[in-house]
């Protein structure tokens, strides 16, 4: 039990509180998948008077959270750490070690284990109890490669499996099964498509995979994101259940720190397939190759892993789905409201301003739809006008092509000021993807001029598949 007692701890670990650049202080930044930093803005919201204390930034404050940068104070990251670890294994009895053969199934321990937060489950039981009268239910996976299906295939991923299962399980229920997994996605591009891949589909169940896809390099926006991300689906018309999924690579990287404190502030479930997988593979009753054909992904037996622990978790909300309040839910009315209305200009929904000199591909690239290209042969991009974008918006982004091999470097100037230059290369990367990055942000919601400009100089093109505003 000591182990574990290290491991909530370490779960717990609290971050300072810090957003993008305000108008007033953003600069232009290179930046690239591996190594992106966070950047800061001025703190929105009142905070508490308290003693004196000095900040990481050398701002001293009298307030619990800095006005510089929004970092906690020690006394107000020590009063959120205590909460997040009180709600980490809950009322959850933790088993001692019995051996574990994948092919007899997950043991008693390892479902222990996985519940790493129990969470309100009142929606969940109204799921249940949806799906038991015979009605129509709507399940949707909203997450990264894993979610997708990567080293198990459409049929033998667990968002199949598990789908399978209710369905199984509720033999008389209409199930519709969603599932919006993109390759090399965190959680800052899931807010912003969640409207487009999940709301719109009017979900009664959401489950979301993020922690080995957010990193450490943007600690603050991805965790902004994902809060963000559970307080858009939880106040969507159709009021689902949202359960988290907590993932791991194979050194024990994950996110899960970060995910945790924001499930645990607003008793959100989640279900770790980190905790339960390490703990076997620890204990060497396995190894990561049984479970893995690389150090991330899952192959078809991890997924059936996660399944497992999915569905126990889910056949535990049945058995006791008539002693579950459904009156009091969880309330996320004080989560941060920065995304709540994330979305996408595409070039499926939209046109831009102006687009003089670039090309408008419909080809889906990287599961969005189509890409505005700009093509350079002498590194000139002769005849290429800037890529403008007249929006209305608090929060600005852009989702862009990261490529092996022709990748450039653009500005994205906002109001006519460069806000943030991006490197678009990506040599001897594992391949092509779409990667996102945060722009700039206001104090209030207004309209503003956003254009995209290519650096002159070099063979490249450069490809921008959406504008992300909120």
């Amino acid at each position: 039990m000591k182990k574990i007692i290290s491991l909530m701890c370490a779960a717990a670990v609290v971050i300072s509180m810090a957003g993008c650049n305000s108008a007033a202080t953003g600069t232009a930044t290179t930046t690239s998948a591996a190594d992106t930093e966070a950047t800061t803005t001025v703190a929105a919201e009142p905070a508490e008077t308290v003693d004196a204390w000095l900040c990481e930034c050398g701002e001293v404050s009298n307030t619990e959270k800095c006005a510089v940068c929004g970092a906690l104070s020690p006394d107000a990251q020590a009063a959120a750490k205590e909460n997040a670890a009180n709600a980490i294994y809950a009322g959850v009895e933790i088993p001692e070690d019995s051996k574990y053969v994948i092919a007899d199934g997950v043991t008693d321990r390892m479902v222990a284990l996985s519940t790493y937060i129990k969470g309100n489950q009142a929606r969940l039981a109204k799921f249940v109890k949806k799906a038991q009268a015979g009605e129509k239910v709507t399940v949707a996976y909203l997450g990264g490669s894993i979610t997708q299906g990567s080293s198990a295939g459409d049929k033998d991923c667990y968002a199949r499996l598990t789908t399978d299962w209710i369905i199984k399980t509720f033999p008389d229920a209409e199930v519709e099964y969603v599932r919006a997994g993109i390759g090399a996605t965190g959680s800052y591009i899931g807010v912003h498509r969640a409207e487009r891949d999940v709301v719109s589909k009017n979900p009664d169940l959401v489950f979301i995979d993020f922690t080995v896809n957010d990193t450490h390099a943007n600690i603050q926006r991805d965790k902004e994101s994902y809060e963000g991300l559970i307080k858009k689906l939880w106040e969507s018309e159709s009021a689902p259940a949202v359960v988290t999924i907590a993932m791991t690579q194979e050194d024990g990287t994950s996110f899960v720190e970060y995910h945790s404190e924001v499930c645990a502030a607003y008793d959100i479930p989640m279900i770790s397939y980190r905790e339960a997988i390490l703990d076997v593979i620890d204990k060497g009753h396995i190894v990561w190759d049984d479970i893995s054909d690389d150090n991330i992904h899952p192959n078809v037996a991890g997924h059936s892993v996660l399944t497992e622990l999915i569905t126990a978790y889910l056949q535990d909300v049945i058995d006791n789905v008539d002693s579950i309040d459904t009156e009091n839910e969880s309330d996320l009315s004080s989560a941060n409201g920065k995304f709540e209305k994330a979305a996408l200009i595409t070039p499926e929904n939209a046109a831009p301003a102006s687009d003089t000199g670039w090309e408008s591909e419909s080809t889906i690239f990287g599961n969005f739809g189509g890409r505005w290209i700009a093509r350079s042969k002498d590194g000139t991009f002769e005849g290429i006008e800037p890529l403008r974008f007249e929006v209305e918006a608090k929060n600005i982004g852009v989702f862009y092509s990261k490529l092996t091999s022709m990748g450039g470097t653009f500005d994205v100037v906002v109001d006519g000021q460069v806000a943030k230059t991006i490197d678009s290369r990506f040599p001897g990367g594992w391949g092509n993807y779409v990667e996102a990055e945060e722009v700039i942000c206001f104090p209030e919601a207004g309209k503003h001029t956003v254009e995209i400009v290519p650096h002159t100089g070099e063979k490249s093109m450069v490809a921008i598949s959406a504008i992300a505003i909120s």
